[in-house]
């Protein structure tokens, strides 16, 4: 037993999205701002390790573009090391720019809370921190009703024992991840994090959502 426990957090150690080896990469660079197109809509969730969320929206049609980032908190322009050291206040976040005529905002809540566990505080998988919170930042006052909505329905599904704990709150920031980690899977899918964690979760959901899926 002891040396299975050891096994245990070896893994762990290994697959934990907050790796020694990605924070010594950290450097300080300038933010950008994406500006909206016409017609265009955003949307901003936290929902774990932004590697893995961002892979997932990138996937889906009527989604033009899916920026990593940090969003909720007090410091400006944080670097990745600061937000994994917990002391920021911010989420690892994505922003959804999206055609709401192709996707909706509902959709996006649906696909949101189907693909990570919402009931786990501070917590996913072995993420563990404030930083990867399950959180959503409205936009607007839709915004704010249709997630209320969605997070009722998925505490009334049944499929999870514990209440959801996902934060809805108004959005206030979002500064973009250092450019290393913009579309981190697409180029790293061979990494042990990509391998173990975002791979298979990606299986379970293309083929759940294979119909809202683009083109290869």
């Amino acid at each position: 037993m002891k040396k299975l426990s050891i096994i245990m957090v070896a893994i762990f150690a290994l697959v934990a999205c907050n790796q020694q080896q990605a924070q010594m990469q950290t450097k300080e660079l300038p933010r950008t701002e994406v500006q909206l197109k016409a017609g265009q809509e955003v949307a901003t969730f936290g929902a774990g390790c932004f590697w893995c969320v961002e892979a997932i929206f990138s996937s889906l049609k009527g989604v033009d573009a899916v920026k990593s980032g940090y969003a909720g908190g007090f410091v400006k322009n944080p670097a990745y090391r600061e937000v994994c050291n917990g002391t920021t206040g911010h989420a690892e976040a994505v922003q959804i720019f999206f055609d709401p005529t192709v996707i909706s905002y509902a959709e996006l809540l649906e696909i949101f809370f189907e693909t990570h566990d919402p009931t786990t505080l501070n917590r996913q998988g072995a993420d563990t921190g404030t930083q990867y919170r399950s959180a959503i930042y409205y936009h607007s006052e839709e915004q704010k009703e249709l997630a209320q909505t969605a997070l009722a329905a998925a505490n009334e599904s049944g499929v999870w024992a514990n209440p959801v704990v996902t934060e809805v709150t108004a959005f206030s920031n979002f500064y973009e991840a250092e450019d290393y980690h913009q579309e981190y899977y697409e180029y790293n899918s061979s990494q042990p994090y990509c391998r173990a964690v975002i791979t298979p979760k990606m299986d379970k959901f293309r083929k759940k959502f294979h119909d809202k899926l683009k083109e290869n």
